[in-house]
């Protein structure tokens, strides 16, 4: 616990506090959960976080810290930031070890609320980051929540969309337990659409709160991409339907944490050789630097500043035509703008492609009935209310910033506004 405390004491305990007010989603009282630590009061310091989070071991295992806390610590101007992450991750971990829980922090209050809203009912449809955290703030006010999911477990994407050696299975179900303690009903095996209908809930339920993710892949839209072979992110990720990668190359298209886990995890499974195809230089990739450097360290090599034209190939993948591109400023946007650079193309041989380009709805949320954006996301009001009644949405299907602590943020300011309206 040395080491640990060593940690916590770096902290300055900056009364501006920087990294809760401009670096976290969640708005994590930092500095405060961090000086308890420092008194090694780790029940004391899991309480402040939950006050805020059902997900501290999650979030402080994979949360970008360097892009949201750790890049707006004070320590990280002149030096290291202070590592926040980990701190966040050992207060959940000793909180399991020593039996402490949400049901035990909010115990007092939830007795306190369910004579307030016990008779309320409000179906979560959808067990990921926004659905679990939306699902634990309503219950820790007293309501009567049941959880619709589509799989026969909970997790969304913290399950089959992150991979092990990223995110302990482990760290998900104690998240996901401690969660449902709180007298959270689940129905498993039930998708909206097929097995559960809005109608028919909102007859039942005072509210509804869709969190049913975006795991569909975008593409790119080019010449090829139709052919045996090219996968999306997303799915492989989800449903683990990769096809025999050894003695293969593949090429990752993509700047992201889904393109680094593709790109990780087709490694581990065999392939000859993997290559990263991102347009924009390094330090524009949206991936954390950490991903980006164990990717490296992993073998996986990188092609920046690149670009596909066109995937080659008769039924089946064989080729990749690329392009260079040039970084350039361009009026009205805010980073500089890939640009392809005439006569630069080259070809490279490739076996599979996998296009991790970000993610959209489902087509099957066309049928709910709901307005949509132009995205094809849920269209949400600033209370996150859809254009259905006592239907809301928050997470990825609404649109919401693609990580885990906005996701989870949605959901709990989502609960918020149902207990002002039901």
């Amino acid at each position: 616990m040395d080491e640990i405390k060593e940690k916590a004491n770096y902290c300055l305990n900056c009364k501006v506090k920087p990294c809760t007010l401009k670096g976290c989603p969640l708005g994590n009282n930092i500095p405060d959960f961090i000086a308890k630590v420092k008194e090694e009061n780790y029940n004391e310091a899991y309480k402040i976080l939950s006050k805020t989070t059902v997900l501290p071991g999650i979030c402080g295992t994979i949360c970008p810290h360097k892009k949201q806390c750790q890049g707006s610590c004070i320590r990280g101007i002149k030096g290291e930031p202070v590592s926040i992450g980990e701190l966040e991750n050992i207060v959940f971990q000793e909180a399991i070890k020593n039996r402490n829980s949400l049901l035990k922090c909010w115990k007092n209050g939830i007795n306190i609320k369910r004579k307030e809203n016990g008779n309320k009912k409000v179906a979560v449809i959808g067990g990921g980051p926004a659905g679990l955290t939306c699902s634990a703030f309503l219950a820790k006010s007293g309501v009567d929540v049941t959880i619709y999911e589509k799989y026969g477990y909970l997790g969304g994407l913290l399950v089959h969309g992150i991979p092990d050696f990223r995110l302990s299975k482990e760290i998900v179900k104690k998240t996901v337990d401690n969660i449902l303690e709180l007298g959270i009903k689940v129905k498993y095996n039930q998708q909206l659409g097929k097995d559960i209908f809005l109608e028919e809930l909102k007859e039942e339920y005072d509210a509804i709160f869709l969190s049913i993710g975006a795991n569909v892949s975008s593409k790119m839209g080019v010449e090829g991409e139709e052919l045996e072979g090219v996968y999306g992110g997303n799915e492989l990720l989800e449903y683990k339907l990769h096809p025999n990668y050894e003695g293969k190359k593949v090429a990752i298209v993509g700047g992201g944490n889904v393109a680094m886990d593709c790109a990780r995890t087709i490694n581990r499974l065999g392939a000859e050789e993997v290559k990263v195809i991102y347009r924009r230089a390094r330090n524009q990739m949206p991936a954390e630097d950490k991903e980006v450097a164990d990717a490296m360290q992993e073998g996986i090599e990188f092609l920046f500043q690149n670009n596909i034209v066109k995937i080659i190939g008769n039924n089946k993948v064989s080729q990749v035509e690329l392009i260079k591109t040039e970084l350039v400023k361009k009026e009205g946007e805010t980073r500089l703008v890939p640009v392809n650079i005439e006569n630069s193309n080259y070809i490279i041989d490739v076996d599979y492609i996998v296009m991790a380009l970000g993610s959209k709805s489902d087509e099957c949320i066309k049928k709910f009935g709901l307005e949509l954006d132009k995205w094809g996301s849920i269209k949400v009001n600033d209370n996150y209310e859809t254009s259905m009644p006592n239907v809301y949405a928050g997470g990825d299907v609404a649109g919401v910033k693609s990580t885990v602590a906005w996701a989870s943020y949605s959901g709990r300011e989502t609960a918020k506004k149902i207990l002002e309206r039901i």
